[in-house]
């Protein structure tokens, strides 16, 4: 793992919607991050309260059933289970949800700002579609079709993933490179998930074992996530990211990849360089907490990315909002 912090100093952190010079941060300004679930946090029933409670969520869980030309809210509130699991599904079922609580923040908020944004793999599509760089409908859309050839390349490539916890970075690195697999996530302080063949993971586990790690958990997931094994993923959904329309924003958001803001002129190919890449999670947290970020909204199913940043920094604020009842909370945060 990169020990150095990126660079965030050259980035124009707004305050209130406005741009704020970096060297004029008044000791009461509260800067909020919002970070977005990836794949795993989805359950059946996911988004139904905010479909019910929120005409802003109703809207956007609509807006994708219109957009994607099937009913995503059915599988979302009904399943079944197996049904939403599919990386085709859960992949925009995820993307919708959080979008959709966002929607009710800011119904209820309108005054609600946020300076950045950050997702976990799946996640990085729903910040940067929060932050204005891309449209919702078009990027419901890539997002299905970027869960689709993932599926597909599961299914060619009958990968695994397993959870090494307890092992410094390096050591793992030097493990994956003779098992020939990758490191998938780097997600926190004492745990790292790695990802390939079922063959390499076997022979990875085993080796991280005898060089101490506490423990090495093979994860029940249909493939090779962020690992070789998703390049012809990665080279299918090229395409139809290069055709994406992109609009910079003033928000940034932290790419896996780099760990660091997105540029413009790099979003697309690192977007694709996104599949098979490490998601350098740990990383992308210290750099927001570096640039003094202490207030975190997780967006979507589930409560992981808090528990992570907490992991990271006890200090930070974190609250998880995805049903309307989390929503009382913000007021007090």
């Amino acid at each position: 793992m990169v020990e150095t912090q990126p660079d965030l100093m050259r980035l124009p952190w707004v305050f209130l919607g406005k741009p704020l010079h970096r060297d004029y941060i008044p000791d009461s300004m509260e800067k909020t991050a919002l970070l977005f679930a990836g794949q795993g946090a989805q359950f059946v029933g996911m988004g139904k309260e905010l479909y019910d409670q929120s005409p802003a969520a109703r809207a956007l869980f609509n807006e994708a059933d219109q957009a994607l030309g099937v009913k995503l809210t059915d599988v979302c509130f009904t399943g079944p289970a197996d049904k939403l699991t599919d990386t085709s599904w859960c992949q925009p079922a995820i993307f919708t949800h959080s979008l959709a609580a966002l929607a009710a923040i800011r119904e209820k908020m309108p005054d609600f700002q946020f300076q950045a944004a950050a997702g976990l793999s799946l996640g990085e599509w729903s910040a940067l579609t929060a932050a204005g760089w891309i449209k919702f409908s078009d990027a419901v859309k890539t997002v299905r079709l970027r869960g689709q050839l993932m599926q597909e390349a599961c299914l060619q490539t009958k990968g695994g993933m397993a959870s090494v916890m307890g092992m410094d970075a390096g050591k793992l690195k030097t493990v994956c490179d003779e098992a020939g697999i990758d490191m998938a996530n780097l997600n926190c302080p004492g745990q790292i998930v790695v990802s390939g063949t079922k063959e390499g993971i076997d022979k990875a586990m085993a080796l991280a074992k005898e060089r101490g790690a506490k423990r090495a958990i093979p994860l029940a997931v249909a493939g090779a996530y962020h690992s070789r094994l998703m390049q012809s993923a990665a080279e299918k959904l090229r395409p139809e990211i290069a055709g994406l329309a992109i609009q910079p924003s003033n928000i940034a958001v932290i790419s896996n990849v780099t760990a660091a803001p997105h540029e413009a002129g790099a979003l697309k190919e690192q977007l694709v360089r996104q599949i098979t890449s490490s998601v350098r999670w740990e990383d992308s947290m210290r750099a927001l907490l570096a640039q003094g970020f202490r207030s975190f909204i997780e967006l979507g199913p589930g409560e992981v990315l808090a528990g992570l940043l907490k992991r990271i920094d006890r200090e930070a604020r974190v609250i998880s909002a995805g049903k309307p009842a989390d929503l009382a909370k913000l007021a007090i945060n």
